[in-house]
Order: C-alpha cells, then sequence, then structure tokens
C-alpha cells in the first residue's frame, strides 16, 4: 500500500464528568485524529492520546502535532508499505516520542487492515470475539460518593474496579471500598504518587486482597519498585516506566512487578505493543491494556488489542458513554454487562461519525503526495 494521503484534526471534547489523578484534575480532553489514505482511496485512522500538559509523560498534543507534522510524516508520505510492522522501523531513528509514533502507526494498521480485509483484531491474531472491560474511577473528594459511584458499576456489572490513590488518600479510601466490597476485584492505581518512604503504609494495602497496585512509585523506576515488590505481598503493575520490549525485559528480570499495563500510546504502537503481549505470555506475566481516556477511535485500537490470548485481566476499555455525550464513531463502544463485543466490521470496526468529528474539530492540516 502506498501512502498517498494524511489528514490530521485537531480535536476538543468534553468529558462527562471531570477526572481527577494524582496529578491533575480535567474535563476538556484535547488530543488528535489522524486520517491516512492509500493509492485505492482506502482510509485508516489512528489518535494521539498525549494529554495537554505533560503531566503523564513528557509528552503533549503539541509536541505530538511537531513530531507528526515535521518528522513522522515526511518519512511515511508517498512510501510503498508492505505491513505495518515496518513503520516502527522507519520511526526508529527518532527516539522516544512514542505517543506520536503511536497515532500514525496505528492508523496505518487499521488501514492495513481494512486493505486485506480483516479485522483489526484477527490482523494482530486475536482471538476473542468479546473482552472483559473493567472501570477507572478518579479521585473523589468524598468517600461516600466513592462509594456509591462504584455501586454504580458493579451494579452495571463491570468485571475490575480500579481507583486513583495518592498520599492521604489511599488506605482509608480502600479500606472504605473492600468493607462495601468484599468480592470484587478491586485495584490501586498511584500515578508514581510514592516512595520508598511510604513502604509501610503501601504494606496496609495487602490486607485488603487487592488484585494489583499500579506505579505506585517513580515513573521512570524499574529499581526501586523491585525493592518495595519484596515487600509486598500485592502485586505491583507497571504502567509509566514501560516503554518498550527492552524495558519489559528489565523490570521482570529484575522482579519489579508482577503484572503488565500495555497502552498502545505509552509503547510507541500496536506492533511493539504485541511483542510486549508476546513475551510477557511467555514467561506467564498477566497483562491488560490500560486506558488514556480515548475517544472512540483509541478506544476501537484498545478493544482490537485486547483480543490477543495474554490479556488475562479486565481492561480500562468502558463504553463510550462513560465519558462522552457523543463519540466520534458508529457505532459507539458499548459495555454490557461487563463485556465489549468485538466489532466484525474490517479495520477497527467502527465508521467515524465524521458528523460529530466536524463538531469537535478545532484545526486541520492536510498532506498530500506529490
Amino acid at each position: 500500500m502506498i501512502i498517498k494521503e494524511i489528514n490530521i484534526r485537531k480535536m476538543k471534547m468534553r468529558m462527562k464528568h471531570p477526572f481527577t489523578t494524582s496529578f491533575g484534575t480535567f474535563q476538556d480532553k484535547d488530543f488528535l485524529l489522524l486520517e491516512v489514505k492509500d493509492e485505492l482511496g482506502n482510509t485508516g485512522w489512528g489518535e494521539s492520546v498525549a494529554f495537554h500538559s505533560p503531566w503523564y509523560s513528557e509528552e503533549t498534543l503539541e509536541t505530538n502535532l511537531h513530531m507528526i507534522r515535521d518528522f513522522l510524516i515526511p518519512i511515511v508520505l508517498g512510501r510503498e508499505i508492505g505491513h505495518p510492522d515496518e513503520v516502527s522501523e522507519l520511526f526508529a531513528a527518532i527516539r522516544k516520542n512514542n505517543m506520536a509514533k503511536s497515532t500514525l502507526e496505528g492508523a496505518i494498521w487499521d488501514l492495513y487492515a481494512k486493505r486485506n480485509k480483516l479485522t483489526l483484531a484477527k490482523a494482530l491474531g486475536g482471538e476473542r470475539d468479546k473482552i472483559e472491560v473493567g472501570i477507572s474511577i478518579g479521585i473523589h473528594e468524598n468517600i461516600a460518593n466513592l462509594v456509591e459511584t462504584v455501586r454504580g458499576f458493579v451494579e452495571e456489572g463491570y468485571k475490575r474496579i480500579k481507583v486513583k490513590i495518592k498520599p492521604g488518600y489511599d488506605v482509608d479510601v480502600i479500606r472504605e471500598l473492600r468493607k462495601n466490597f468484599p468480592d470484587v476485584p478491586l485495584m490501586a492505581d498511584a500515578n508514581s504518587a510514592y516512595t520508598l518512604d511510604d513502604i509501610e503504609l503501601l504494606k496496609q494495602l495487602d490486607e485488603f486482597n487487592l488484585t494489583m497496585i499500579e506505579q505506585p512509585l517513580a515513573s521512570d523506576d524499574i529499581i526501586d519498585h523491585a525493592k518495595l515488590q519484596k515487600q509486598l505481598k500485592t502485586p505491583i503493575c507497571l504502567d509509566e516506566s514501560i516503554h518498550s520490549l527492552e524495558d519489559t525485559r528489565k523490570a521482570i528480570e529484575l522482579g519489579s512487578t508482577q503484572i503488565i499495563n500495555i497502552k498502545i500510546g505509552r509503547v510507541g504502537g500496536l506492533t511493539e505493543a504485541k511483542k510486549i503481549h508476546d513475551y510477557c505470555m511467555e514467561r506467564q506475566i498477566p497483562v491488560w491494556c490500560g486506558g488514556m481516556l480515548e475517544s472512540g477511535i483509541g478506544r476501537a485500537h484498545n478493544v482490537a488489542l485486547t483480543t490477543l490470548p495474554n490479556f488475562i485481566l479486565p481492561g480500562d476499555t468502558a463504553g463510550s458513554s462513560r465519558y462522552w455525550e457523543e463519540d466520534v464513531i458508529t457505532p459507539e463502544v458499548v459495555a454490557e454487562d461487563g463485556y465489549i463485543t468485538v466489532p466484525t466490521a474490517y479495520g477497527i470496526g467502527y465508521e467515524p461519525n465524521l458528523k460529530a468529528m466536524n463538531k469537535f474539530t478545532v484545526d486541520e492540516l492536510h498532506f498530500k503526495a506529490e
């Protein structure tokens, strides 16, 4: 396939509710959608998951736009590509900027699947026709309100509850949740809010039978996590520390983690995500798919990835209605009784809702091969 045209939309969508983590609160989601077209007129879609500020990683919407426009598009525009795996090789000379790379690579994966009359799930080697989903819940000022929020999601059938924690909002919160929901799979996500000075506090979480504690220590650390894991019964799951297969290998060999959260954008695309999945499966390390508050385009990529066999823990890919009054795909992603049915249409399996896209588009850029 020859990449003949690339279009970028700068988007702004309001979430139904503010989302709060240890590093900030926001309600408006700024992001990029990217469309690629081949010489036959087929199209593929990708989404940048970078936030407007560098609080999750060093990447932002604006740095992604810069990297995509000025470095990545010139590499692939007008080029013939046989398989999407080639894209990460083409981008290898550019260091980091994984979310930018993933945006364009994801669109090319979607295009490849459509050209070959495959679902994206099948193109990746997926095996499931439905996936289990959990829910990610931000920090609440009132614990009683948090309990009722969780109760609503449990009643909706979500298979796992993830709650954000931070210093001063941790043990008492988890204790109250476990008291109210003694049998619900429960995990805590710290988003790097703690240090080794907090070992005694974090050890208190062991009594609550958590599925995992996610990324308790620094976002670039794997050494101290190994020290912490030796002190905890609760499995540590790494998120921000894992950007590649090499990071995964080192973390597992050091004993820094017992579970890996795979986020497509964070690791640089579906090709690298699949490599990490395969490596973990060989070593019996469970993986699950994390969320970045995606619109329907990014959410569809997550659904496809989660069909791979080692995604044995429910991910963060809830239905569209959890986050948006209106999504940018049709049909929207729907979760029923804690499951999402994997679409059977080619590519990501959902059609772009151009009317909704136009409503939320604040700027557009267009590139054509000569």
